[in-house]
């Protein structure tokens, strides 16, 4: 029986023919036809390769949202600093740093080049560099940190301190974009180990790159270098100064990922704090304009029902503005919030400078226009309910910004 290929067997063997043909003629054209010279050459045995179709890339099968069009994949934080230039680094540290202020005294870094040794001094008591302190090395490297890089800076903090400049630090980290090395990292978890490896260097590598002159390991510095405790050198992960960057208001604008969800707002106090007392003033003057009321009390608004719960609620909505303002306080940096009041504003002004039959209407029509405004673009957007936008409008009414009766 006479086997017929199918149509999608015969398109591959065909595509497989042409292929091979297309290499046999390259050759041709390359080395010329064996008979197409009088002149005897050399003969060309040409292999016979099989070639197979590349296949289309598989879907991803997921549906893209506009920011992943927009930015692709988001990148890691870890992946992102392997990335960083000086500069950045730098920038970064700086930001980092900010994390340290909740567990020192101060924290600073010497200016100009004689640092002695010292990149970032975090300071546990008043004394200072005299007292309890930590030091950080936070230089950029385009290695991960090796054994030479290290024991040069580890004996400029041996020999300083030797030499009375401030009191050896309680902890010294080594802290890069790429970490250490794995030679390093034998010699930081083994204190007796790291001492023999800079003695060993000493005189080869560190001894002429301290100061200006040479610092021979002899007398009483190499008895001092004898009796140091090495355990106070260690590593920092780049995973760790991460952990501690997020809890900073730079975290968000430098690696994204948006902000965690919202506790739940606490409820309004039965009594009216003190914080409250001017939009609830406005509140009930605009309850008076519009009942045509000489003036108006909470307790009075038990007469109007609607008047009543639209008091709970603007109530509600400004503990409800005020608990996204305590949220993203330590998430984002400083006027984010802010910035977040004066875009609603500049959106509400006109509907507030309109004129209504009384201040009640003008509160009605403001909030609504609050409530509907595109504020998509804000980086606070995704954290902000429709009920935060009324609340920030009492929120300005509290600082005299928004006066629903006008006198």
């Amino acid at each position: 029986m006479i086997q017929v290929a199918s149509p999608q067997s015969q398109a591959a063997l065909g595509q497989q023919s042409i292929l091979r043909a297309i290499g046999i003629s390259n050759l041709h054209r390359r080395f010329g036809a064996q008979n197409s010279s009088p002149t005897p050459r050399k003969h060309f045995q040409v292999p016979m390769v099989d070639f197979v179709p590349i296949p289309d890339p598989t879907s991803a099968g997921v549906m893209l949202t506009a920011a992943q069009m927009q930015s692709g994949p988001p990148i890691d934080p870890v992946t992102r600093v392997l990335t960083y230039s000086p500069d950045e680094w730098e920038a970064f540290i700086h930001e980092w740093v900010s994390s340290l202020k909740t567990d020192y005294v101060d924290v600073a870094r010497p200016t100009g080049g004689g640092d002695r040794g010292i990149d970032i001094a975090a300071f546990r008591d008043s004394d200072l560099l005299n007292g309890v302190w930590d030091n950080y090395q936070c230089k950029h490297y385009a290695k991960p940190i090796s054994p030479n890089v290290a024991l040069l800076e580890i004996g400029k903090i041996l020999w300083h301190s030797f030499n009375g400049h401030y009191r050896p630090p309680r902890a010294y980290y080594f802290v890069a974009p790429k970490g250490i090395s794995t030679s390093l990292t034998l010699l930081l978890a083994n204190a007796a180990k790291l001492k023999t490896a800079l003695i060993a260097a000493w005189n080869k590598s560190i001894r002429d790159h301290i100061g200006s002159s040479a610092v021979p390991l002899i007398g009483a510095f190499a008895t001092y270098v004898d009796r140091f405790d090495f355990r106070v050198f260690k590593a920092m992960p780049v995973l760790r100064v991460l952990e501690q960057h997020r809890k900073t208001s730079y975290f968000l604008p430098r690696f994204g990922g948006g902000l965690p969800a919202r506790p739940k707002p606490q409820r309004p106090p039965p009594e009216i704090a003190d914080s409250e007392m001017r939009y609830v003033q406005h509140l009930l003057d605009a309850y008076a304009d519009h009942k045509s009321e000489s003036g108006v009390s909470v307790k009075d608004l038990a007469k109007w029902e609607v008047l009543k719960d639209h008091f709970r609620r603007s109530r509600e909505a400004f503990y409800h503005a005020e608990s996204l303002h305590v949220f993203v306080r330590d998430k984002v940096e400083p006027g984010t919030f802010e910035s977040l009041q004066e875009e609603l504003y500049g959106g509400i002004a006109d509907t507030y400078q309109e004129a209504f039959p009384d201040g009640y209407m003008r509160l009605i029509s403001v909030t609504r226009t609050a409530q509907s405004l595109a504020l998509d673009a804000h980086p606070l957007a995704a954290s902000t309910f429709p009920v935060d936008r009324r609340g920030i409008c009492h929120q300005l009414a509290n600082e005299d910004r928004l006066i629903w009766t006008k006198k």
